[in-house]
Formats: structure tokens, C-alpha cells, sequence
């Protein structure tokens, strides 16, 4: 895996291509009854609208927000096979750059909306269309009326977020969010709609609606994959809005998948499902801090069979540097470690990610125990030939597994127990207090609906460093 896979380097992040190809669905409650927040009525307009446009919805299955893990899902009216198609949408009723109303006009400027989220031309899109008396996408739109339901960490109080999320990982990416949102916002949008003012007005289309509309690109928004020969030569595809797709919920263990064609996206489903169980769908291989992070929500334990855990690369050099008792010992790691970087194996900014049965950065960690652990011979030797000798070792000894990292060298096996050891002090509560809270079920029912998410993220995190600890005791 490259390391990039590894880095937190982007300041918010788009969808993954090739793998969140999915609706980006939070599971966040709205609050009040149909009633009273008319959703109601917003979900009966959003359903003639999409018989209206050419949406075909299977006559098996249909919308509600009753009988879901949250909010808006799809459910199943009579048993389901593997295979069947649930809704069929036409390309033309994706909402994306290419498909608003002002789709010229962007055309037209593309060179001023370039970014390094890339999606400036996207969020251009929604700030029209949903302040737009006349946009084709209104219907849709009602159905996020405020865009009230978004709870994602950035939106918490920078106290809250300290308290819950230390050590997850979440703090610095969502400090890089925000940093990033003023950014484009000042440097971007602002002199774009001042040059449009027939279009835009800077007071309706202020800073906080457009945190909000980021916000909705992060939970809802899909990217649509490239094919396997141009993902090593083309940029990834920008991100759009997929009416009906981002309704469904998600769960590792889905049911159903969204398929791709020139014509028409279409969910199928994966699995048999049957009478009145909900339809989930994948948001791809996300661990807990990632869908806290950009959707609003995490699976409880032990659901998310995705979970990992990071364990810093400055971690595992801080690690390296206390077990050092000497300066020469200290200088050679320093040496090892910038020897890495040029190897580009490791950064300042990047991660080891660890999962419930593999390292999922294998490559970049097996190279930096192997490098920091060598004596100053070996290395002298090793960083002539520039990092590369033959393989006379047993291959396996070079995966790193579950059922590989007990049989590893003892001084790997002491830097990674180590850096593990850094990493859980990291947190700011410990992993019985945690699962005694988690076991207690009134206890848990008392917390807020953000600690609860916030201590799922934590717990599964604890639980795979834990697991890593004993591995390489």
C-alpha cells in the first residue's frame, strides 16, 4: 500500500474513490415528529419528484423513518434475492457541476474554483440550487430543510471535542476542515459570487451555509470510481449528490451496492433480505474515527469490522529514541528515521494503520522495524546498497498479521509493543473504565448521543491496540 493510504495530510477529505463509493448517509435523528417538521410532507414531495424525473423505485421496497437505525432508510415491503434492483436513477437527476443550472459558468471560471479539495465546483452547485426558488433539485433538498440533522465533530464546541475525541485522531483532521473551509470560503467563493452577484448574495450564502453544505458533501455525497486502468493516471472523479442512493444507511456488513453504467445508477442488492429489515449500504472500508469524522456517526461495538487504529509514525520514532540508552544509539535512530523519510516510507504527519487482523500499512511498517531495529553495521551496510539487499529471509516474516507479528524478531516486536503502549497513553481514559461504561446499559442510556458515538470510536480503537500489545508482548 502506498503511503498515502496512510497520511492525514489532506485537509478534509473526499470521498475515498474506489472504495466510499457509496451514500454517505450519517446516522443522525431530526429532531420532532413528522408533524411538526414536516418531513412528512417533504418525503411524499421527494417521492413524486422522483416518479416525476424518470427515478424508478422498486415497488418492494419503499422509504420511512420508521424501522431504521436513524432517520430516512429503505426497507424491504416482501422478501428480497441477491441480485434484485431496488431504484434505477437516471444520470440526469444526479446534482453535480456538470449538471446544475450554472454549469456554464463554472465551466467558464474552472481555472479560479481549482482547490485542493477539488470541490469548490460541486459546493458552487448547492449554494445555487438550494437558495434557488426555481431549482429542478427543490424537492430534494426538502428533505434537509436546514441541514439542522448534521452533527459532525466540527460542528461540536472545541471543549466537547477535546474531551471526547483526544487521541482518536479526529482533532487534527477536523482543525484541518475548518482551516480549510475559511480558506476556500475567503479565497474562492467569496471573490466567485462577487463577480456574480446576480446569482449569489454574499448574506444569504454566508460562511456558516457553506460549513453546512461541506458538511453534506462529506455525509452524502458519492464519487463515482475509475476504471482499474486510469487509477494510477487520472484524478479521481469529483463528488455528486445521488438523489434516493444517499437515503440508505450503512453498515459494514451491507446488503446492497450502488452499480454504475452510462445510462443510469442502480442499487442492487448483495444479500438475501428479508420482510421489513432495513437496506444497508456500504460507505466503503471506514474504521469508527473516519465515519464520526465525516458522517456524524460511528457503529457500535463490535459491528465495524472495518475498525483500526493509527499508531503514529513520530510515535514509533519516539518509541525508538526511549529505548536508545546511549547517544550513539540516539544518533544512529535519528539517521535510520531520516533515512526512512527518504525512502518515503514515513512522514511527520503520517500513520501506521492497524487493524482487528492486519496491519493495513504492512509495507511502510515492516520497513521501519526492520530499519530501526538494525545495529550501525547493518544500516551502514543497508543504506549503501539504498534500501535494497536480497531477501534471505523467510517472506513471512515480513507480513504482518495476527498470526505472523508473535513470530517476529524480538526487538520488532519490543518497538511495536512500545509504540502501542505510547499510543494508549495518548487517550485520556482507560480501556476497563471504558468497557465497564459500555457494559453498564443505564449508565450508557444517560450519556449524550455525542459521548456515546465519541466512546464507540475510542473503545474499538483501545480494543485493536490492546489486541496489538498482546501480539507482540
Amino acid at each position: 500500500r502506498r503511503l498515502f493510504a496512510a497520511l492525514r495530510t489532506r485537509l478534509w477529505p473526499s470521498p475515498e474513490a474506489g472504495m466510499a463509493t457509496a451514500a454517505k448517509r450519517p446516522k443522525v435523528a431530526v429532531g420532532g415528529s413528522p408533524a411538526e417538521d414536516g418531513s412528512a410532507d417533504a418525503l411524499s414531495g421527494f417521492l413524486d419528484w422522483c416518479e416525476a424525473v424518470g427515478l424508478e423505485l422498486s415497488p418492494k421496497v419503499y422509504v420511512s423513518k420508521e424501522g431504521t437505525v436513524s432517520d430516512y432508510g429503505l426497507l424491504a415491503r416482501e422478501d428480497l434475492q441477491i441480485g434484485e434492483v431496488l431504484f434505477t436513477i437516471p444520470r440526469a437527476v444526479l446534482l453535480s457541476q456538470h449538471t446544475t443550472s450554472i454549469r456554464s459558468l463554472l465551466e467558464k471560471d474552472q481555472a479560479s474554483l481549482e482547490s485542493q479539495s477539488g470541490w469548490v465546483p460541486l459546493l458552487l452547485a448547492l449554494l445555487h440550487e438550494y437558495t434557488a426558488s426555481n431549482s429542478h433539485w427543490r424537492p430534494y433538498f426538502s428533505l434537509w430543510p436546514d441541514f439542522s440533522s448534521m452533527d459532525h465533530p466540527m460542528f461540536w464546541p472545541e471543549e466537547e471535542r477535546m474531551r471526547l475525541l483526544q487521541g482518536t485522531g479526529i482533532l487534527e483532521a477536523v482543525d484541518k476542515d475548518l482551516a480549510n473551509i475559511q480558506l476556500e470560503y475567503t479565497s474562492i467563493i467569496l471573490p466567485f459570487m462577487e463577480s456574480h452577484l446576480d446569482l449569489f448574495d454574499p448574506k444569504l450564502h454566508t460562511p456558516e451555509l457553506y460549513q453546512r453544505l461541506v458538511a453534506f458533501v462529506m455525509a452524502y455525497s458519492f464519487q463515482e470510481p475509475l476504471d482499474e486502468e486510469d487509477e494510477d493516471e487520472k484524478e479521481p472523479n469529483p463528488p455528486m449528490m445521488v438523489p434516493m442512493a444517499d437515503i440508505l444507511n450503512h453498515v459494514a456488513n451491507h446488503n446492497a451496492n450502488l452499480e454504475y453504467s452510462l445510462e443510469c445508477l442502480k442499487m442492487v442488492t448483495t444479500q438475501p433480505i428479508g420482510k421489513g429489515q432495513e437496506i444497508f449500504n456500504t460507505y466503503g472500508q471506514m474504521a469508527n474515527w473516519q465515519l464520526l469524522h465525516m458522517y456524524g456517526f460511528a457503529e457500535p461495538y463490535p459491528g465495524n469490522t472495518d475498525d483500526t487504529a493509527d499508531i503514529q509514525m513520530v510515535t514509533v520514532r519516539r518509541a525508538a529514541l526511549q529505548g536508545a540508552s546511549t547517544e550513539a544509539e540516539r544518533q544512529l535512530v535519528s539517521e535510520q528515521w531520516d533515512f526512512l523519510c527518504q525512502l518515503e516510507m514515513v512522514g511527520e504527519e503520517g500513520a501506521f494503520v492497524i487493524g482487528w487482523e492486519e496491519v493495513l500499512t504492512e509495507e511502510e511498517l515492516s520497513m521501519t522495524l526492520k530499519v530501526l531495529c538494525m545495529a550501525a553495521e547493518e544500516f551502514k551496510e543497508f543504506k549503501e546498497h539504498e534500501g535494497w539487499e536480497e531477501d534471505t529471509e523467510d517472506e513471512e516474516s515480513f507480513t504482518l498479521s495476527n498470526e505472523t507479528i508473535p513470530r517476529l524478531k524480538a526487538s520488532w516486536k519490543k518497538l511495536l509493543h512500545d509504540s502501542a503502549l505510547l499510543t494508549l497513553q495518548s487517550y485520556s481514559s482507560d480501556l476497563k473504565a471504558e468497557q465497564d461504561l459500555l457494559n453498564d446499559k443505564v449508565a450508557y442510556g444517560k450519556l449524550s448521543r455525542r459521548e456515546q458515538q465519541a466512546l464507540q470510536v475510542r473503545y474499538g480503537q483501545k480494543r485493536i491496540l490492546h489486541q496489538l500489545l498482546e501480539l507482540a508482548s
